[in-house]
């Protein structure tokens, strides 16, 4: 007789208790918040004993289960049915659910961040090649507006030796061959950027290290630019690299590390498909407990209070002498 210990039982979808200084994030409300919920049989004419895992009838009403989040929605059954029963469980994509839907929106947001590294690299790389390409104009009018602002008002009213004119003056030193492979280099790492963020956007396992790679390069630089002086932008910069690079090695698992791909994998077959939404259901009946191959069979008790059985004669055998 199998005397293992049940597991212990686990609350209703909805109902656990949050925790008082750490809440349980629901990324299941969320998903339904933006996008509704996902509904199964909703234009089926009738339902089947199979289908009471999503959809059952109850008081002239039917309730169908959302796949994502677990609610509950009461709906008429439909006027003009498009289909007799629900589609099978096979030819149904479900949606995603507990740490990999949460892994989507972590995603989606860096994906976002990554946009806009884009915008901005790309919008300077246009610059500089636009530079470029009428350097020899523009070095010829900076240097006529110089001169009106030194000699037209009387005196040297913008040092030349400092701030941005200084700057200025070092931009245009610079040789043409320079700026376009300045330029280019620009316009690579951008394209780099949104090709990052179209992958991180749609959970591309080569997108995380590609996004990782490219992140943990300019974290010395971005030290460095500390030392040279503190601000509130480069210490957001950094801050927000690091925790993209922590989250892409711990939580996604990178270059093997917590179990690597097939740990990620375990988690995502855990918390998706039609097992988990098994699990989540309130009120399945437990399994029956299996008798161990091999142990002998427990014997019967006797029931307290009860008569016993009176002995009954072997035909053929003699009766016994008073």
């Amino acid at each position: 007789m199998n005397t293992s210990t049940p597991p212990p039982h686990a609350s209703p979808p909805g109902t656990e208790q949050p925790r008082r200084f750490r809440p349980k994030l629901r990324y299941e409300l969320i998903g339904c918040g933006l996008h509704g919920h996902e509904l199964l049989g909703t234009d089926a004419a009738e339902l089947r004993a199979e289908d009471e895992l999503f959809a059952r009838e109850l008081g002239g009403l039917r309730w169908y289960r959302c796949l994502r989040c677990d609610s509950w929605v009461a709906l008429s059954p439909p006027d003009q049915p498009a289909v007799k029963y629900p589609p099978p469980r096979d030819d149904i994509k479900l949606p995603l659910r507990g740490r990999p839907l949460r892994d989507r929106y972590v995603l989606r947001l860096i994906a976002l961040e990554r946009v806009v590294h884009f915008l901005v690299f790309g919008a300077l790389a246009a610059a500089v090649l636009l530079f470029a390409n009428n350097r020899a104009a523009l070095n010829a009018e900076f240097t006529r507006v110089l001169d009106d602002l030194q000699g037209g008002l009387g005196g040297s009213v913008v040092s030349s030796n400092q701030g941005i004119v200084q700057d200025l003056r070092r931009l245009f030193a610079v040789s043409i061959t320079s700026l376009y492979l300045v330029g280019v280099a620009i316009a690579a790492y951008a394209v780099m950027e949104g090709v990052e963020a179209v992958g991180l956007w749609l959970g591309k396992r080569w997108a995380e290290y590609l996004t990782f790679l490219a992140t943990i390069v300019f974290v010395p630089y971005e030290v460095y630019e500390l030392t040279k002086g503190v601000s509130g932008l480069k210490v957001l910069a950094l801050v927000l690299n690091l925790a993209v690079v922590a989250y892409l090695l711990f939580a996604k698992r990178l270059f093997g590390l917590r179990g690597g791909g097939k740990a990620e994998q375990a988690e995502y077959d855990a918390d998706v498909g039609w097992p988990a939404i098994e699990r989540a259901t309130p009120g399945a009946a437990p399994e029956p407990e299996r008798a161990t191959p091999g142990a002998a069979p427990e014997p019967e008790r006797a029931t307290p209070g009860a008569a016993p059985e009176p002995e009954r004669a072997t035909p053929g055998a003699a009766p016994e002498p008073l």
